[in-house]
């Protein structure tokens, strides 16, 4: 049982929760972002860094960029294809037929047919 003298939370050792006078935080910039709902996004990064062109809003997820007067249109979105679909890009249908062919020879040798 915890005695009355306890300070919950703290422990030996720690200090008061203060910004290290050793060091000065690294020089940022604030931009602002706008969606098509008119959405206002600021984000802070490094004074160094590139700003991104788009950037999604965290209100409703569409594209927002830095003009606050044409912001991007909507991303379209691409169609789910089926592992099918991307061994068609990669092959023809004669290609296929041959690679099946050989897949199935080779199963029939394995088989002893």
């Amino acid at each position: 049982m915890p005695s009355g003298n306890v300070i919950r939370g703290a422990r030996v050792g720690s200090a008061p929760m203060r910004p290290d006078e050793r060091h000065q935080p690294a020089p940022r910039q604030d931009v602002t972002y706008w969606c098509r709902n008119d959405h206002r996004t600021d984000i802070r990064i490094a004074a160094d860094a590139e700003p991104p062109a788009v950037w999604d809003c965290p209100r409703c997820g569409l594209p927002a960029g830095q003009d606050a007067q044409n912001p991007p249109g909507r991303v379209r979105a691409e169609p789910y294809k089926s592992h099918l679909a991307y061994v068609k890009e990669r092959r023809t249908a004669e290609e296929g037929e041959a690679l099946l062919a050989e897949a199935l020879a080779a199963l029939r040798r394995r088989r002893g047919e």
